[in-house]
């Protein structure tokens, strides 16, 4: 249990004494909310619970923080003030930093792991571009921020599993083959009409002279059906070994690649289908089927199936979602780009038809990218004059800081992204000002090996011995990593942990450049370097949820 835990049940204790003495009455005690004062001088925690009791309660939030005072007892405790309308300033005795680090300590490389999820099970999908062609940056910002909340939530004690829904039928699939085909053709220097709706990309064309190089002409003699359906399987095939490439190369992995192909065989759509004409959520209208989707708060019912026979888009999607629920997952959360925003409440509303819990499944949207150099909007690629692909950014800037970049702010809110900062080995750089606060802890072990100081275990006394400031508010810092964990993963927000893990180096810098460390008095000596032996944990821990790599050496 963490100090804030602690301090709340001294509140909880002191209100329930408050209220069997008959000081006030009150149907439900408010939520208790601690935060760290702006300066020290107010103590290390203050809360307003007086006051938002005292709303409840219709009286004096200073005559109710009085009465909650003087109820209050812990070991912990040095004293207690009451500030302006009623806030109450804890100041606690210093031993508690001490006990905190060493606990701390006792828990080891795990510490940072709680069990706020109790095993539940839930699964992120993410990513899950169509496979038609390489990743852009947007869609490495769906890779980095996806793979992060897997962790972040593996971390909180969730039972996760990430999952890849690949749209390999329908349009766009046809597309790419017909795609491929014309490229190929027009390589061979025969006739062609390039589609419609094709892909443009020069990934197509060098798809074409792929095939080209190892069949040769061939397929120019087959019938176009026949060779637009082994292009279609070729293509597949290789796109996805790309997609899966880049992504490895970006450490992103998932557990499950989910076939969209995988329903069509299995009459996953025709089943759900049935399961909505049975509870009379589906009707049949103009030769189409369609969605009851208005029942359950959408603008207007969708079609699902057309008046030609032909799924729409949403068919799919609600087999697929159908599909998740009976896996048995807990919760599902999804990962769009902000462009789906009007497609959330469709298939929350096939969800709630077809009989789940629309709650349990919980969609994030993700803003664009914008990519800056010198100052200047980056709009295309200089390679290929289109989209800027996820390869490229991580050959220019490296997957580390393209990562870092892509989870430091929160994924509801537009990025602008700053190559030049990105590539910088400076302080201004954030991704680099933490590796090397990781680095730095790693040579100052290599020079505790060097000089054959053996470090050994210390227990809460002895680490009374660290008295400057910076020690102490970097031990602080430390005790605020599990509850900063378990906010990230109720927020779905590991940009905090981005963010706290800034924090968390920028304190550690000064921390080494205020107290030596080696060649000290013994017992400070040990001191600090179990406070450091902390620190390299919380780091190695917090870069691992980000999904970047914590280096010995920079």
């Amino acid at each position: 249990m963490n100090m804030k835990d602690s301090l709340t049940q001294v509140i909880q204790k002191a209100a329930q004494d408050a209220y069997a003495d008959g000081v006030f009455l009150v149907d439900e005690f408010p939520e208790i909310i601690l935060s760290v004062p702006p300066e020290k001088k107010f103590g290390d925690f203050a809360s307003n619970f007086a006051m938002q009791l005292a709303r409840s309660v219709k009286k004096n939030p200073r005559q109710i923080a009085t009465a909650l005072v003087e109820r209050m007892n812990a070991p912990f405790l040095e004293k207690m003030e009451i500030a302006g309308p009623g806030f109450i300033n804890f100041y606690l005795k210093s031993s508690w930093i001490y006990d905190l680090l060493a606990s701390i300590l006792a828990v080891g490389p795990e510490y940072g792991n709680i069990d706020m999820g109790h095993g539940e099970k839930v699964q992120v999908e993410f990513v899950s571009a169509n496979p038609t062609g390489p990743l852009h940056v947007g869609h490495g910002r769906g890779a980095a921020v996806g793979s992060a909340l897997v962790n972040l939530l593996k971390a909180a004690g969730y039972d996760v599993e990430a999952e890849y829904y690949i749209n390999d039928a329908g349009n766009q699939i046809d597309n790419l083959a017909a795609s491929v085909n014309a490229r190929y053709l027009e390589c061979l220097d025969q006739p062609n009409v390039f589609p419609e709706n094709g892909y443009h990309g020069q990934d197509i064309v060098e798809t074409a002279k792929k095939i080209i190089a190892a069949e040769g002409n061939r397929y120019l003699f087959v019938d176009e059906a026949e060779r637009l359906a082994v292009f279609k399987e070729l293509a597949l095939k290789e796109k996805l070994a790309a997609l899966k490439a880049d992504l490895e190369a970006f450490h992103v992995t998932f557990d499950i690649w989910f076939s969209e192909c995988t329903l069509h065989k299995a009459h996953a759509i025709e089943k759900a289908c049935d399961i909505l004409k049975e509870n009379g959520n589906m009707y049949e209208q103009g030769g189409a089927l369609w969605l009851k989707s208005t029942a359950y708060g959408d603008d207007k019912d969708r079609v699902v199936i057309r008046d030609n026979g032909v799924p729409t888009y949403l068919a799919a999607d609600i087999a697929y979602h159908h599909n998740k629920f009976l896996r048995g997952f807990d919760k599902v959360i999804n990962i769009w780009g902000a462009d789906h925003h009007g497609y959330v409440c469709r298939v929350k509303a096939a969800v709630e038809a077809l009989g789940h819990n629309p709650d349990h499944l919980e969609v994030l949207l993700l803003q664009m990218v914008s990519l800056f150099r010198d100052g200047e909007l980056v709009k295309m690629s200089k390679r290929t004059g289109q989209s800027v692909t996820l390869s490229e950014l991580i050959e220019e800037v490296g997957t580390d800081a393209a990562r870092f970049f892509f989870i430091l702010r929160s994924l509801d809110s537009q990025l602008d992204f700053d190559l030049n900062l990105a590539k910088s080995h400076s302080n201004e750089n954030p991704v680099y000002y933490i590796q090397y606060a990781h680095a730095r802890i790693q040579s100052i072990f290599r020079q505790v090996a060097e000089a054959g100081i053996v470090q050994h275990p210390v227990t809460a006394k002895e680490l009374s011995c660290l008295i400057e400031e910076v020690e102490l508010d970097l031990i602080k810092k430390l005790g605020e990593y599990p509850e900063e964990i378990a906010w990230a993963a109720k927020e779905r927000a590991p940009h905090r942990i981005a963010r706290y893990v800034h924090e968390l180096a920028s304190l550690f810098h000064s921390f080494y450049n205020q107290c030596r460390i080696i060649g000290v008095d013994e017992n400070v000596e040990q001191a600090r370097l179990a406070l450091v032996t902390a620190v390299l944990g919380v780091l190695r821990h917090a870069l691992t949820i980000l999904g970047i790599t914590a280096p010995d050496k920079m």
